[in-house]
């Protein structure tokens, strides 16, 4: 059996969506109908594709319709969710508009797929740096109760989008050709080459900025954990692709280094997890790792240590691709997801 699928939105994370799609084998019926806010023809996933401006007509008779665009981007599902949902389709939606809207779910399959019901076709997918966080972190909340999370995040300029992707590409031949390194302050608030900007998103009036309040809020969501103690500091670094974090978590019970190694390990306990850890052979995932075809999906961790400063720490280290996992792989396996529980 196959399906009617759509997809709005050609950027980054929509190009891995197709390609995601393709890739995994996803029963797709017919031609892709791939919509953006004015027709072009549009190279995704080394395909040629029309791409039609969106219309209400469109989502007639599509059964699932993905909203990609920039992560965290406005107005795409806002105007055309509801478009799909009523006209019969599950929207799943990588934008940050309903994530923590009630009755609305927001969803990594690895931890939290069994919350899907009917009542409501339109799933959100969290933010890329969520994503791989829950996915690291779950396994160690089922096994000993996580009670604060410390994290600090070091995020690629392509969690910005295609125009951050383009102006680092070009600081990087203005460097190399010993010109001045220009930058649009729309994107970043300096420079990127060789640099860390520790703003992502705006400012809120704490200091923190919105991007670290995501964190916050939906990892408590997908959790099932509304008083979980979580504070983030996140940081955009001159990686063109792949998220790191650097987690320290508090648990409930101890939890050894080796107890903590065994649970990541085992793809039963810990789905989408691939650890990297032998400090002996220096082995440790880096944001180049999650590019290789093998690691393109999953959530790496390593530099898993006990932490003696508090009672039952633990520290890791997690690397994951956002514009795959973190964004069009999640979104691509909650339709997985949705299949396999009768639900599309």
């Amino acid at each position: 059996m196959g399906y009617r699928v759509g997809v709005v939105g050609v950027g980054p994370v929509g190009d891995r969506i197709i390609r995601v799609l393709r890739e995994r084998g996803f029963p797709v019926e017919g031609e892709l109908v791939v919509m953006a806010t004015r027709e072009r023809t549009e190279v995704l996933a080394d395909e040629k594709y029309l791409v039609r401006e969106v219309t209400e007509d469109l989502f007639e008779d599509l059964d699932v319709v993905f909203f990609a665009g920039r992560e965290g981007a406005r107005g795409a599902s806002v105007q055309w969710g509801s478009v799909a949902t009523d006209a019969g389709a599950w929207a799943i939606d990588n934008g940050s508009d309903f994530r923590m809207e009630p009755g609305y779910a927001l969803i990594v399959p690895e931890v939290n797929m069994d919350v899907v019901g009917a009542g409501n076709r339109h799933i959100c997918s969290p933010n890329c740096s969520t994503i791989q966080m829950v996915v690291a972190l779950a396994p160690l909340h089922r096994a000993a109760g996580i009670r604060r999370i410390v994290v600090s995040t070091y995020q690629s300029v392509s969690g910005w989008g295609l125009g951050a992707m383009d102006e680092f590409e070009a600081q990087v031949r203005q460097y190399a050709a010993g010109e001045p390194v220009t930058h649009d302050p729309n994107i970043f608030d300096k420079p990127i080459i060789f640099d860390c900007l520790p703003r992502i998103d705006r400012f809120l009036d704490d200091g923190y900025t919105k991007e670290e309040m995501k964190m916050v809020h939906e990892t408590r969501k997908i959790l099932g954990e509304p008083e979980l103690a979580i504070t983030a500091t996140a940081v955009r670094v001159p990686v063109m692709i792949g998220h790191s974090e650097a987690i320290n978590v508090e648990l409930e019970r101890p939890l050894s280094r080796a107890e903590a190694l065994e649970i990541l390990r085992d793809p039963a306990q810990s789905p989408g997890v691939t650890v990297i850890d032998d400090p002996d052979s220096l082995q440790y995932p880096t944001q180049a790792d999650c590019l290789l075809d093998e690691h393109r999906d999953a959530v790496l961790v390593g530099r898993v240590r006990e932490d003696p400063t508090v009672e039952h720490g633990l520290n890791l280290w997690c690397v994951s691709d956002n514009l795959r996992k973190g964004a069009a792989t999640n979104t691509v396996q909650i339709a997985e997801g949705l299949i396999a529980r009768g639900l599309l």
